[in-house]
C-alpha cells in the first residue's frame, strides 16, 4: 500500500515542481522563436541552427537514466536540487556565449543538468501523491509545462525582438535562483526507495553510449560515418539490456519491458508523439519568419495557439484519466495530433495565418489528449520503488523522440538544402523540405495510435468508456 504523504507536503511538492515544469520548457520554446536572429549573429547555417536545439535535448536523453536511477538511491531532492542549481549555471554560461561553439557547448551542459530535473521531478510527484489523486497532480503539472510552452514563443518573440535573445538564457537563471528557497525551506521530505543499493555504473556507461551513438548517428545520415555510429548505437542498447539482466542492481529495471505491456507500449506512444511533434515550433519559427516574413514578436504570438490550448486542457484530461481507460484518451489524442500534421503537408508561400493557427489549435488539443493519460499510465502501472527510473524512462523517450524529431528536421535540411544559409535563393527548397518533414512525421503519427491502443488496459478490473 502506498504511503501518502501529509496535505501540505502535497501542495508545496506540487508547486515546486510545477514551477520547474514551467521553466524548463519555456526556454525550449523561447529559444525556437530567437533561432533566426542567434543564426543570423552567430553565422550559423541552417544545419548548426538545428544543434542548438539538438545538442540540448541529446545530452539530456542520455543522461536521464543514469540520473533517475541515482535520485533512486541517494535521494530524488538531492539530485533535483543540483539539477536546478547547475541549469541556472549553464544558462548564464548560454547568455555568455561569444560563438556558435561556446553557445552549443553551454546547451550541452545545460542538457546534462536539465536531465537531472527532469529525472526526478515527476518521481517526486509520483512519490507524494496517492494513486487515486496521481493524474490530477500530473494533470496539473503537464499543463504548468504547457504554460511554459505557450508563453515561451511570446516573451521569447518580444525578447528577441527588443532586448536580444541572450535575455532570454538570463531569465531563466533567475527563474532558477527564485525556485531554490521553496526547495531548501519548504520541501522537507527527501525519498531514496533504493538506498542502499549499489550503483551501476557499467549499465549507466552502456547505455549512454549507445543513446549518443544512435542519436548523433542519425544527424549525420546518410554519410557512412552516420550508418557506423548507428549500428554502434543498436549494438550498445542490446549489451545494455542484456547486462541489465544480470547484474545485481541494474541502472534500470529491464523487467519492467519484459512483464509490463501498458508500460512497454505507453513509453513506446510517447517516442512516437514526440518524435512526430517536436520540430513542428523548429519548422514553423523558420517558416514564419523566412517565408512569411514575420518579425520575432509575431511570429511567437501565433505559435502560441498550439502550447495554450495544451495548457487549458490537460488538467481536465488528466483528471479524466483518474476514472477512463488512459489508452483510449492518448489514442484519440494520437488521432487528433496526426490530422493536424497531415493539414501542415500543405504549407505554401500563400497560406493564411488563419489555416496556421486552426492547425496548432488542433494539434495541442490532441496533445493535450494524449500527454497527461500517458504519464499516468507509466507512473501507474510501476512499483513505487521503480518511480524515479519509471519517470526516467518515460523522460528519456520525451527527450530521445524530441531529439530523433529535431534528427529528421536536419537529416532532411542536409538532402534539400545542405549546410548553406537559409535565403530566398533556396526558399522553395526550403519550403518543401518543411512539408517533406510534415509528411514524416503524420505518417508516424498514425503508427503511433496502433502503439497506443496496444498497451492494454490499465485497470484490470473496472471496466470504462468515453
Amino acid at each position: 500500500m502506498e504511503a501518502i504523504q501529509p496535505t501540505v507536503s502535497k501542495r508545496v511538492t506540487l508547486f515546486i515542481t510545477t514551477l520547474t515544469s514551467f521553466f524548463t520548457p519555456f526556454i525550449g520554446s523561447a529559444v525556437n522563436i530567437a533561432l533566426p536572429t542567434i543564426g543570423r549573429e552567430l553565422q550559423m547555417n541552417a544545419l548548426t541552427i538545428g544543434w542548438v536545439a539538438t545538442s540540448y535535448l541529446l545530452t539530456a536523453a542520455i543522461f536521464l537514466v543514469p540520473f533517475g536511477k541515482l535520485a533512486d538511491i541517494l535521494g530524488r531532492k538531492k539530485i533535483y536540487t543540483w539539477g536546478i542549481i547547475l541549469f541556472g549555471l549553464t544558462s548564464l554560461l548560454s547568455a555568455l556565449a561569444s560563438n556558435a561553439f561556446l553557445l552549443i557547448l553551454s546547451r550541452v551542459l545545460q542538457g546534462i543538468s536539465a536531465s537531472m530535473i527532469f529525472g526526478t521531478g515527476i518521481a517526486i510527484l509520483t512519490s507524494v501523491f496517492p494513486a487515486q489523486e496521481r493524474g490530477k497532480a500530473l494533470g496539473i503539472n503537464v499543463a504548468s509545462t504547457y504554460l511554459g510552452l505557450s508563453i515561451g514563443p511570446f516573451i521569447g518573440g518580444m525578447f528577441t525582438h527588443y532586448l536580444g535573445w541572450r535575455y532570454l538564457f538570463v531569465t531563466l537563471f533567475l527563474m532558477s535562483l527564485t525556485v531554490l528557497p521553496f526547495i531548501f525551506y519548504k520541501m522537507k521530505s527527501e525519498w531514496a526507495d533504493a538506498k542502499g543499493e549499489k550503483y551501476d555504473y557499467r549499465g549507466a556507461a552502456i547505455i549512454a553510449t549507445g543513446l549518443f551513438a544512435l542519436m548523433y548517428g542519425f544527424t549525420l545520415l546518410p554519410s557512412i560515418n552516420g550508418l557506423i555510429l548507428l549500428i554502434i548505437g543498436i549494438v550498445c542498447l542490446i549489451t545494455f539490456f542484456r547486462w541489465e539482466q544480470k547484474t545485481t542492481f541494474p541502472v534500470m529495471n529491464v523487467s519492467l519491458f519484459r512483464h509490463n505491456t501498458v508500460f512497454i507500449f505507453s513509453n513506446l506512444a510517447a517516442f512516437i508523439n514526440y518524435s512526430a511533434t517536436f520540430a513542428v515550433g523548429f519548422l514553423l519559427s523558420l517558416y514564419l519568419q523566412y517565408i512569411k516574413g514575420f518579425n520575432p514578436q509575431h511570429a511567437g504570438m501565433i505559435m502560441v495557439a498550439q502550447p495554450l490550448v495544451m495548457a487549458l486542457f490537460s488538467p481536465v484530461t488528466g483528471r479524466i484519466s483518474d476514472k477512463i481507460e488512459p489508452r483510449l484518451l492518448a489514442s484519440a489524442g494520437m488521432g487528433l495530433t496526426a490530422i493536424g500534421l497531415i493539414l501542415f503537408v500543405f504549407l505554401g508561400f500563400h497560406t493564411s495565418v488563419a489555416h496556421i493557427i486552426s492547425t496548432l489549435v488542433i494539434i495541442g488539443l490532441g496533445f493535450a489528449l494524449f500527454s497527461s493519460p500517458n504519464t499516468n499510465a507509466v507512473m501507474s502501472s510501476v512499483e513505487r520503488k521503480n518511480y524515479g527510473v519509471a519517470s526516467a524512462t518515460l523522460g528519456t523517450m520525451r527527450l530521445t523522440g524530441q531529439a530523433m524529431s529535431m534528427g529528421i528536421a536536419m537529416l532532411i535540411f542536409s538532402l534539400f538544402i545542405g549546410k548553406v544559409k537559409i535565403s530566398p535563393e533556396n526558399y522553395p527548397q526550403f519550403l518543401y523540405s518543411i512539408r517533406f518533414a510534415f509528411s514524416i512525421f503524420s505518417v508516424l503519427c498514425i503508427i503511433g495510435v496502433f502503439a497506443s491502443m496496444a498497451r492494454g488496459k490499465l485497470r484490470k478490473n473496472t471496466s470504462s468508456s468515453i
